[in-house]
């Protein structure tokens, strides 16, 4: 092997990764201690759904600024990572000082999704600064880092009575603040860095033109119509469980195995994709996770043992399709309106996670919560029927 690939430090990808995790560990901190401050704050039910979408539109506006002026592009990936880990730490432990204040959470939160946009695609730029060929493998373990990095918060808090609300959340913006740090020191700027071009608002009138393109991004979307609601109500529907089944579970460890089951999705689904192709691995992992929403209310009903089984296989398949999503979207998109195009289809997912948390959000209270998951299966049917073009044998070979 020879060039600039050969000289890639053995420590480069174990770096980015951890420091992936760490920083995506800020993503769903607030969901992670929120019963305890419905409690403490005499926070009302729908609390969950708010607080979710706050990180999810302060994301979308982070990623559209970021974008916008091209602040990755203008100056060191590393630096912009550091910066908005320290940033977003900050924003995540100020938490800590509001005495109760219910709008101060939400904007906190909106901040801490804002600071997200200079973390997780800045985190993928920097490893495409030092992967060519392999990027898509290495995408895969970075999805996976950022399951792991959400359920982190749930880890932390499994733990009990011996790591109150306020423990957690400073011990989440710490390890985002460190992971920041460890990427700043240990991984240098790659030697396929590249400046991306300007971005074009204008590019939505043109992309969607594309028929591959409108297929791996309507997929995409079905996809983030499903994923996002899924892990911000998995600790309400396995608390459902327990009381219905009157059984003895961590439900904060629970939601954190299945979160972070996602990694495995992620990192099979990239080794499969080698050789079945990305688009054929991502319907079949869309294909499994719609059809567990489907039958959820089954297994809800099923012994406990059961039903963990059941919510661990879709954890795996609910997030194992997303790098091939990303695969697919990069190579289909118009080569001259690249970075544009992957921008407003990430904005476009993003704003659709919204309308889904907000749906449950309000289905929770009319609702049991065996059935709660039970319309997420609009997106991946949506995102199946979207995808058939590109799993077609002449449209697979192009793609």
């Amino acid at each position: 092997m020879t060039g600039p690939i050969a000289t890639r430090p053995r420590r480069v990808l174990p770096v980015i990764v951890v420091s992936q995790f760490a920083g995506t560990s800020l993503w769903f901190a607030g969901n992670a201690v929120l019963g305890e401050l419905q409690l403490t704050w005499n926070l009302g039910s729908d609390a969950l759904g708010y607080v979710t979408s706050a990180v999810q539109l302060g994301f979308i506006v982070g990623t559209l600024t970021f974008a916008f002026f091209a602040i990755a592009d203008r100056y060191s990936p590393r630096k912009v990572f550091l910066l908005c880990s320290v940033l977003g730490a900050s924003s995540n432990a100020c938490v800590l000082f509001l005495d109760g204040s219910y709008a101060g959470l939400l904007a906190l939160r909106f901040a801490t999704g804002f600071f997200l946009a200079g973390i997780y695609p800045v985190g993928m730029k920097i490893a495409a600064g030092w992967y060519q060929r392999d990027l898509g493998n290495a995408i895969g373990f970075l999805v996976g880092a950022l399951a792991i990095g959400t359920a982190f918060p749930h880890l932390l808090k499994s733990f009990g009575h011996a790591l109150p609300w306020d423990v957690v959340t400073a011990g989440v913006s710490v390890t985002a603040a460190l992971g920041g740090l460890l990427m700043y020191l240990l991984v240098a700027d790659g030697p396929y860095l590249s400046k991306a071009a300007s971005f074009d608002p204008r590019a939505i009138a043109f992309i969607f033109r594309s028929p591959l393109f409108r297929a791996s991004a309507f997929g995409y979307f079905g996809h983030m119509w499903e994923l996002y609601a899924f892990w911000a109500f998995l600790p309400l529907v396995i608390a459902a469980h327990v009381a219905h089944a009157d059984a003895a579970l961590n439900i904060s460890f629970w939601a954190f195995c299945v979160i972070a089951a996602g990694s495995i999705g992620c990192i099979a689904g990239g080794l499969i994709s080698v050789k079945k192709g990305s688009a054929r691995v991502a319907f079949a992992q869309l294909a499994t996770s719609g059809a567990c929403c489907i039958v959820s209310p089954l297994f809800f009903y099923a012994p406990t043992p059961l039903f963990l089984a059941f919510m661990l296989v879709w954890g795996i398949t609910v997030l194992g399709d997303s790098p091939q999503f990303s695969a697919l979207n990069a190579q289909n998109a118009p080569r001259e309106l690249v970075g544009s195009a992957l921008t407003i289809g990430n904005c476009i997912g993003f704003s659709i996670t919204i309308v889904s948390i907000q749906l449950l959000n309000q289905l929770s209270t009319l609702v049991s919560a065996a059935y709660l998951y039970v319309p997420l299966a609009l997106g991946p049917l949506f995102g199946l029927m979207a995808l058939m073009p590109l799993v077609r044998p002449a449209a697979y070979r192009t793609s």
